[in-house]
């Protein structure tokens, strides 16, 4: 028996200094973190059943421990403390940003929608819609082309499928849910996120075709400061002065679709990572969420002035992109200089369908 024991002393010995000669593997300070963490939380759990505050300080220090999933971040549970100003604040980052995003974010951007809408309301109850004063001439200019029209009408009919979606996403558990409860609002959340993640990729074709396609018309001009001057003639004597886009148009043109669309239709890449070899880190996907609904809302903005006064907010406007003829009338009164050009010859006048083979009216005497 003394010599099993001798035996056995010298075996673990042995094992003790070739233990002590090898050389750490790479994993020793993560198993020894789990280690230590196990300890703790079975010391904890002696004196305290059911408290696991080793469990959870570990998981808000936001250090990386070991997890087998090949994605980033995948070791760090939760994000660390937020810091204000170098100091730690009472929340971790990833709840700062929950609580920017579900509080102010969308507050700020529900009022500013509502704002818009009032704004319309007071302009249409007050002004009316823009009328045409003088009587048409029957002579028609086609304003836009067939293909212009389909654009224009894609990238309207994708724009507002997303916003509609987009807005039952942001408010819907605000409004729709209390009445349509968690279970009818659930699949209609998915439903309409499903389509948003595809209808995305197609609004973003039509917003490039489409500034190719009306680029050429959208540059500054000078009488584009006196149009402004006269906000579109709703100050001051006479009418404002206008090419074939005016300065309005223009503003939502390069401010609205190219600026804030290539912003939204960047971040919703993002946020659907379709970007190739980007790296989606937490920060990358909260700041592109709060791009994209700051882009969007925006946007949303400038988009319902431009369908106000291309519907019932200016006569005539809707029938142009719906038909693609203007009388000359209309032309000559909201942009003179684009009908200038058109009875000079610079821009050639196309005649509507149902005039084809009548001769051509004479044009309308020169405007001073």
């Amino acid at each position: 028996m003394k010599r099993w024991l001798a035996m056995l002393a010298v075996a673990l010995a042995a094992g003790t200094s070739l233990a002590a000669d090898a050389p750490a593997p790479a994993t020793a300070p993560r198993v020894e973190s789990v280690d230590i963490l196990k300890q703790d939380q079975a010391e904890r759990t002696r004196e305290q059943p059911g408290n696991n505050a080793p469990v959870w300080r570990k998981v808000v220090a936001g250090e990386a421990h070991y997890s087998s999933l090949p994605y980033p971040e995948s070791g760090v549970l939760i994000q660390p403390k937020a810091q204000l100003l170098g100091q730690p604040v009472a929340t971790t980052a990833g709840e700062a940003w929950r609580r920017f995003r579900n509080g102010p974010m969308i507050s700020i951007g529900g009022w500013l929608i509502l704002g818009v809408l009032a704004a319309i309301a007071a302009m249409y109850f007050a002004k009316g819609p823009v009328k045409v004063h003088a009587p048409p001439t029957g002579r028609k200019i086609q304003r836009f082309t067939p293909t212009e029209r389909f654009v224009h009408w894609t990238t309207a009919i994708t724009f507002v499928l997303l916003a509609v979606s987009g807005l039952c996403m942001m408010f819907g558990k605000f409004v729709l849910m209390p009445v349509i409860g968690h279970t009818l609002f659930g699949y209609l959340t998915y439903a309409l996120k499903t389509m948003h993640n595809f209808v995305g990729p197609l609004f973003t074709v039509s917003l490039i075709v489409t500034f190719i396609m009306f680029v050429k018309d959208n540059f500054p001009i000078v009488a584009d400061i006196k149009w402004l001057a006269k906000l579109g003639g709703m100050f001051g004597q006479g009418h404002a002065p206008a090419g074939r886009f005016n300065a309005g148009e223009k503003l939502w043109f390069w401010g609205g679709v190219t600026v804030l669309g290539l912003a939204a239709s960047g971040s919703g890449f993002v946020l659907d990572k379709l970007v190739p070899n980007l790296e989606y880190t937490r920060f990358m996907m909260q700041g592109a969420n709060l791009l994209h609904i700051t882009a969007t809302v925006l946007m949303m903005g400038f988009a319902l002035g431009h369908i106000y006064l291309g519907t019932i907010g200016m006569e005539g406007a809707y029938k142009a992109m719906r038909e693609g003829y203007v009388d000359d009338a209309w032309a000559r009164e909201h942009h003179d200089i684009w009908y200038q050009e058109v009875v000079d010859g610079k821009v050639p006048r196309v005649r509507a369908p149902e005039h084809d083979g009548e001769p051509v009216p004479p044009p309308a005497p020169k405007t001073v």
